[in-house]
């Protein structure tokens, strides 16, 4: 069985690269990445292919200037399209081409022309039921949002492609409520670097140590992180929000209270690792996504998670074992399980040692790896 596959920037692409290609089943990867930022991913020249000039120039003039999302959406749509136009020129036989979606309508095509299964991977719940959802969650923070012009693209790779995959049931089932044949629609969870993400130390005894990690959003349900965190009752109590902080969120950050709250910015994996090790929770509150690789990383350093439905946590772990399972919006619940876990020193040991009890079956990235190939043996009919 040969693979191509097509990526923007890295995302967990290049996990699956490197498992077909240790299973001899990888021909080819594209990304939009240049070669400098993907040699750290551990494949060899020869098995990657770049279409740098246009993401990398929007990398770049991101780091100086704030670029409106006025312009910036369209830049991303332009670039993705360009993308995908040019990997339908380069794409030659295979048994199996697998695109992120947003960035496969052409090059999906070809490649079923060229006689392979295309299939589109996506990341997020489907477009349309994100962007509804997102709509809803900016406008009670009367926020302006600017709706994807992708969607429709979107969902024409959907219509076409012989099989979806995505990251958990929250989103399978969003494509299925839009009307998505369930029978096409795959689910495949991700791994996590066990070697990278693993307990080095131990939460301090003396204060109560809360953890977020991911990009500080409407979209990740930061402001019921903060008022849940704000009713907690502790007498030395910290929150850490580790992550990039978009300008759109910004104003309302300045009318919140911040007290015992710390905005770090991002940090390397390492350092985060060591963060999930002295945390006592980590909480992922988001209002949507696809999965949240932080949980599985958290778990694999000892550290108890809080999640809401509509993310990968309910595929994870179960509620009141390894963490807590929350609604979405939901200031109140996230309160509720900081208390409980604050009070409670029995209850934090017990999840601590599910949780990295529960990774270990998880299998990391090999197990991934081993669930994606031989699905697309059968769906190619090489099994």
């Amino acid at each position: 069985m040969q693979v191509i596959q097509a990526t923007l920037g890295t995302f967990h692409h290049f996990h699956l690269a490197r498992e077909l290609k240790s299973r001899g089943y990888l021909k080819q990867i594209y990304s939009t990445y240049p070669w400098r930022r993907l040699r750290r991913e551990g494949l060899p020249r020869e098995s990657v292919t770049t279409f740098p000039w246009l993401h990398t120039s929007q990398m770049v003039a991101g780091r100086y200037i704030s670029i409106p999302k006025s312009i910036d959406r369209p830049l991303g749509d332009w670039i993705a399209t360009s993308f995908d136009a040019w990997v339908s020129r380069q794409l030659s036989a295979c048994d199996a081409f697998v695109s992120l979606s947003g960035s496969g309508s052409k090059s999906g095509e070809r490649a079923q022309q060229l006689g392979a299964k295309y299939v589109c991977d996506r990341g997020s719940s489907h477009a349309r039921y994100q962007q509804q959802l997102l709509h809803e969650e900016y406008r009670r923070w009367k926020v302006p949002f600017a709706q994807a012009s992708s969607v429709d693209r979107e969902e024409r790779e959907y219509e076409i492609a012989d099989a979806i995959t995505v990251l958990s049931e929250f989103a399978r089932r969003s494509f299925i409520e839009c009307g998505v044949p369930p029978e096409k629609v795959y689910k495949m969870l991700l791994g996590v670097q066990l070697e990278v993400f693993r307990q080095t130390a131990e939460p301090p005894i003396d204060s109560f140590e809360v953890l977020f990690a991911g990009t500080v959003s409407f979209r990740k349900g930061i402001p019921y992180l903060l008022e849940g965190f704000r009713r907690l009752k502790h007498p030395r109590k910290r929150l850490r929000i580790v992550g990039f902080v978009p300008q759109e969120i910004r104003p309302y950050l300045k009318t919140q209270d911040l007290t015992d709250i710390e905005i770090t910015g991002p940090r390397s994996q390492a350092e985060l690792a060591h963060m999930m090790s002295q945390s006592h929770a980590l909480v992922l509150p988001s209002i949507e996504d696809g999965f949240g690789m932080v949980l599985t990383q958290a778990m694999a350093c000892g550290c108890p998670v809080i999640s809401t439905t509509n993310t990968g946590g309910p595929d994870l772990y179960t509620n009141g074992e390894e963490g807590f399972i929350i609604p979405i919006r939901s200031p109140e619940a996230i309160h509720g399980a900081l208390q409980q876990l604050a009070e409670d020193s029995s209850l934090r040991a017990k999840m601590s040692a599910a949780s990295l009890g529960k990774v270990q079956s998880f299998g990391g990235w090999h197990q991934y790896g081993e669930n994606f190939a031989n699905f697309l043996k059968r769906l190619c009919g090489c099994a």
